[in-house]
């Protein structure tokens, strides 16, 4: 009895501790998504990652699976049925992105057509958590609403729920979906500049003319065309294809309930092949507006500029059709850039390589005016050419790119705080670096002037010039020989005063003659130097967030122990051996600190929809850009004021505050009801890009002024000031005026 009473406390031990186990687990892992079974139909929620990061957006999916032979629906369905809805139960502080739709299927169902998914399907929506959260676990609620159909249709629906950990680190792809989310990527919509699209119509058809880039190298054999609105086209109609030299023209038969012409077309043009070289997009988004004419299509050339997107500049007298031309502009550009606010700290390191030069072997200059000139040029082309090639893979980059990037703000100003420390004489290592060697201009002159062309560049870039802005947006979009030449022109033009200067000694006579003074003097630079540093911590904060700026400060401060150890030691006046111990101690207190610097900022970068919607001290009440909010201002009539701006842009900086801080334009504002609105790309943004390329742009600064009575905007100078913006502004009630004049003269 004993041994039986022993084995049975044995046995229900061994079950508790089972059981708490389980139990256990159940509470310490985060609930996997369930799949929730409806009429004919599945959904579940389910994430691209395993676990998410405060502050980092994510992917999660509607993951809905139909019986064979039935289907769900697009985001217009058609001629029947109802669009896949998510009504989304977040935590505090969470934010849901509208669904991205993945391109459809024609359904036949004679006399019907429909637009939906056989089969499965994800839904993907990105995710955008607060940068605090509170709890080791969050868990996301959609009630989802859909219409599954085959002869009948049925409504369905499911609350769909998704928990997952959350951890302060990069998190880590979900094997089992992550595959799903590359594949439905692929079907998503993409939007092209390689691409032109062009529309027309008559009474019974619409004519969609599509001309490919120059290198597209394959054939479209099949295209079909999808509205985003209803009563557009004939949905069960045939969609006719045909090539005419190398471009295609798609005739649809137009809605027969539809009286007037449509103003623009907005869909999405799925191909049989990619609209990318050796890619998988086959599917493209189009708005463009339509012509009342079809034989205005037979006028559309390969060249010609068209608009996909409603706020799409469609005569925009800044757009260049000629290569030379944008080379003359990129020359000039280039040359004006010298003046702009961006390049005012590197004069420093010119106006000390001038100084220097006086006292030098004058038959000299020239070849440091030429190893100058190369800096620039070479580091145009480092640029230049990664954005290029960025951009044929895929990437939504404009010029100024690398000042989107947190870990390249951390090395600029890395290095300019270093440079500041030696102009101060804390260590003089390098000092021919800056122009201002104590060695004859040999080798190591010459390498300090390469060096000075490379970081005049570095700063200079993200600033746009006049004429450089059209020059560059039209760059981006010809092919990589042509584009190269037009960021040379714009480093000729950059470098040439330099070239001048150096190549005519006579011209050396007005620099100062040698002196103690030049001790003074780049001290005083050295200012200059540490103001630009300020300038990019500030930027870096508002990428990267106030701690990953409090790092950067502390890894400065073991910088400058660092090469204050080489300058109180490495010096000749100590022995070898002290020299070289000096050395090493700098190079790992600069290296570690840079290390940790550097991968703090990668952790901790921000998204682009947190850095944007700062507050304004300018006192105008700006509202956030986005194209649905362009769309929805320009279809309620209103005027809109668009500021493409950047916090690492200096050149936008002083037109905001010359501008912007003007009361008598703050008061035009209100008066003629313009919406302020700001496009802020200090953080990278696909949207924004996008809009740029739009206005054949590839850079900030850009203003545009919507005039609800004009069909094209009207796009400002790049240097704006108080006079040309309310000269603008005030053609808005001139243009009333006429307007209720001619209103009242008909009436009489």
């Amino acid at each position: 009895m004993k041994k039986f009473s022993s084995k049975l406390f044995s046995y229900f031990f061994c079950q508790t501790i089972l059981i708490l186990s389980l139990l256990f687990t159940a509470f310490s892992l985060p609930v996997l998504a369930q799949v929730q079974q409806s009429q004919h139909s599945e959904a579940e929620l389910v994430s691209e990652v395993e676990s998410i990061q405060p502050g980092q957006p994510f992917w999660v999916a509607l993951r809905l699976k139909a019986e064979e032979h039935w289907h769900t629906y697009w985001q217009n369905p058609g001629d029947s049925g109802l669009a896949t809805s998510i009504k989304w139960e977040l935590p505090t502080g969470f934010s849901a992105d509208p669904i991205l739709w993945p391109y459809p299927e024609r359904i036949d169902v004679p006399p019907l057509t429909s637009f939906g998914y056989d089969g499965e399907v994800f839904l993907l929506v990105k995710i955008t958590p607060p940068s605090t959260i509170s709890g080791s676990n969050v868990k996301l609620v959609g009630n989802s609403k859909w219409l599954i159909c085959k002869e009948l249709c049925l409504p369905a629906g499911a609350k769909v729920e998704l928990s997952l950990p959350v951890k302060n680190e990069p998190p880590k792809l979900n094997t089992k979906w992550s595959q799903a989310f590359a594949d439905t990527r692929t079907k998503h919509p993409i939007t092209s500049n390689e691409w032109q699209f062009s529309a027309a119509t008559n009474k019974d058809e619409i004519l969609i003319k599509v001309v490919p880039p120059v290198n597209f190298k394959d054939e479209i054999t099949k295209l079909a065309f999808f509205p985003l609105e209803g009563e557009v086209i004939q949905n069960a109609g045939s969609q006719n294809l045909q090539k005419t030299g190398n471009d295609y023209t798609l005739t649809i038969k137009r809605a027969p309930e539809i009286t007037e012409v449509p103003k623009e077309l907005k869909g999405v043009l799925v191909s049989s092949t990619s609209w990318k070289t050796g890619g998988k997009e086959k599917a493209v988004s189009i708005n463009v507006a339509v012509a009342g004419d079809i034989a205005v299509l037979g006028n559309i050339s390969s060249t010609d500029s068209s608009s996909n997107n409603m706020t799409t500049v469609t005569n925009n007298p800044n757009k260049l059709s000629s290569i030379w031309l944008a080379v003359v502009f990129s020359f000039v550009g280039g040359l004006i850039l010298n003046l702009m606010p961006c390049v005012l700290p590197v004069l420093s390191i010119k106006v000390l390589g001038f100084v220097k030069q006086a006292e030098e072997d004058k038959s000299k200059t020239w070849q440091h005016g030429v190893v100058f000139t190369l800096g620039v040029l070479i580091s145009f082309w480092v640029l230049g050419g990664s954005l290029m090639l960025l951009r044929a893979g895929g990437e939504k980059l404009g010029w100024g790119f690398q000042l989107q990037s947190p870990v390249f703000l951390v090395c600029l100003a890395t290095l300019f705080f270093l440079f500041g420390l030696n102009l101060f004489g804390v260590f003089e290592v390098g000092t021919s670096l800056m122009g201002v060697g104590q060695g004859a201009m040999g080798k190591s002159g010459f390498f300090g002037s390469f060096a000075s062309g490379v970081l005049a560049t570095l700063v200079a870039t993200p600033c746009t010039a006049p004429f450089m802005g059209s020059a560059l947006g039209f760059a981006i979009t010809q092919p990589i020989w042509a584009s190269m030449l037009i960021f040379s022109a714009v480093g000729i033009g950059m470098a040439f005063p330099y070239v001048l200067l150096a190549s005519i000694p006579s011209l050396l006579k007005f620099v100062p003659k040698p002196g103690l003074w030049m001790e003074t003097f780049k001290q005083f630079m050295g200012f200059l130097l540490m103001a630009t540093v300020v300038w990019l911590i500030r930027v870096l904060g508002l990428q990267a967030g106030v701690d990953v700026v409090v790092t950067l400060l502390l890894a400065f401060v073991v910088m400058g122990v660092g090469v204050w150890v080489l300058g109180r030691w490495g010096n000749l006046m100590n022995a070898n051996r002290t020299r070289r111990i000096a050395q090493a101690v700098m190079l790992i207190l600069v290296a570690s600190s840079l290390t940790f610097a550097i991968s703090t900022a990668k952790n901790e970068a921000v998204s682009p929809q947190q850095s944007q919607g700062l507050p304004s001290p300018d006192g105008i009440a700006w509202q956030a850009f986005s194209p649905k909010l362009i769309d929805d201002l320009r279809a309620q009539g209103k005027p809109i004021f668009l500021d493409f701006t950047a916090a690492w842009c200096l050149s936008c900086k002083v037109n905001e505050k010359v501008t912007f801080s003007s009361q008598a334009v703050k008061d035009e504002i209100v008066k003629q009801g313009i919406i302020p609105v700001k496009a802020d790309w200090t953080s990278r943004d696909e949207n924004i890009t996008q809009m740029l390329e739009k206005f054949g742009r590839s850079g900030v600064p850009l203003y545009v002024l919507y005039n609800p009575k004009e069909k094209d905007p009207v796009i400002l100078p790049e240097v704006i000031t108080p006079d040309i913006v309310l000269t603008e502004f005030k053609k808005l009630s001139t243009e009333k005026s006429a307007i209720t004049t001619t209103s009242n003269v008909a009436s009489n």
